[in-house]
């Protein structure tokens, strides 16, 4: 990776590239703790003035690209020199067209040095994120390791993150990558990015990788379903266990995303999905996730009405049956009464509200038997 032999900041404060990168050191096949908070300039971002925004949204940004079209004016200007520039203005974490408009009209290979050192050597978010707006702008395949990096920041850089790898020739492996490393809104930024592009290159990974069970995966399960060509994986009759665990969380989030993404309400091939997955439930070893991811779809199905599910009133009653025949299996019983995985709030909210509902058998013994 190529960058300007500008010399970094002064001072002891590290930069936030710097500080992804020794977290992604230390976690390298994970999600950073914490999404790597707290940043570096974490205490001088949370002292510092409110930023004066425009009353008008169209406007945001158009102050950075003024301080940008300045810069580049100034054939000896040096990237260092935008950071305190840039420190008390708002700069928005996702593309703007102003910043992008400025990035374009500046010599491209200057403009690709300063975005690459702000990145790279900021110390400051501010800037880090113009340096990734102009970085978004451009598409050289060289800045997708230094990219992926400050996106592992995920919950502040993932939206420009996002972006700029979707432009980029290996674009969909870069975010398959990224994706596996972030958690809660970087993981939806990113995700949404991947099925932007198409499941031509990641439909596999879709399939079986895309939710990790978070709340905010409701925000894109629904695109996943439909990007991925759920409907047609899952009715095949050799799905493995990973493409149907999979399933089940994405049907499990689609019951209940209402406000966020699309329900079963709205996905056509809901009542073929759902069965699908019962059936292939029931030749899977039971797990007490399995257990509890098929619970709460059979519960949802019970608790709406049966449109609300994307069925009619015989698919919906016929699906719930389908699910209780599995759970109510003493092996069944059996993985959930271990509950590996389940902490005990969970596993008290599940007690009291699905297994009470669906009346299943298993958690009638364990009220008895004292256990728990």
């Amino acid at each position: 990776m190529s960058v300007t032999t500008e010399p970094g900041l002064l001072g002891p404060q590290i930069a936030l590239f710097a500080h992804a990168l020794r977290l992604h050191q230390r976690h390298p096949d994970g999600v950073l703790p914490r999404d790597g908070e707290p940043y570096p300039d974490d205490d001088r971002h949370r002292s510092r003035p409110s930023y004066r925004r425009a009353r008008d949204r169209r406007l945001y940004g158009a102050d950075v690209a003024v301080i940008l079209d300045r810069h580049f004016s100034q054939p000896d200007a040096r990237a260092s020199e935008l950071v305190g520039t840039l420190r008390d203005v708002y700069v928005p974490i996702h593309r703007n067209d102003h910043i992008v408009a400025a990035a374009l009209r500046a010599d491209r290979e200057r403009m690709r040095q300063a975005g690459r050192w702000l990145v790279r050597h900021s110390n400051d978010r501010n800037a880090a994120t113009v340096g990734l707006t102009l970085l978004a702008a451009d598409g050289a395949e060289d800045d997708i390791p230094l990219i992926q990096t400050i996106g592992l920041l995920s919950n502040h850089f993932g939206p420009l993150a996002a972006d700029a790898l979707q432009r980029r020739r290996g674009g969909t492996e870069a975010l398959q990558w990224l994706a596996e490393r972030v958690a809660g809104w970087g993981r939806v930024y990113v995700v949404e990015a991947l099925c932007r592009q198409g499941a031509a290159k990641s439909r596999a990974w879709l399939l079986r990788r895309a939710c990790d069970g978070d709340y905010l995966n409701g925000y894109f399960a629904g695109k996943v379903a439909t990007t991925a060509h759920l409907h047609e994986a899952i009715t095949s009759t050799d799905g493995d266990d990973d493409l149907i665990d999979h399933t089940g969380r994405l049907l499990r989030i689609m019951a209940d995303c209402d406000g966020m993404g699309m329900t079963l309400e709205h996905y056509p091939p809901a009542p073929a999905v759902l069965a699908a997955h019962a059936a292939h439930l029931a030749r899977q070893p039971p797990t007490a996730n399995r257990y509890v991811d098929a619970a709460i779809i059979a519960n949802y199905l019970t608790a709406k009405p049966p449109n609300r599910c994307g069925c009619t009133t015989e698919q919906r009653d016929h699906i719930v049956q389908r699910y209780l025949a599995v759970l109510d299996r003493p092996e069944w019983h059996a993985a959930v009464r271990a509950g590996h995985g389940l902490n005990s709030d969970f596993f008290a909210w599940f007690t009291g509200h699905v297994a009470a509902r669906l009346r299943l058998a298993a958690f009638s013994d364990v009220a008895e038997n004292g256990e728990r």
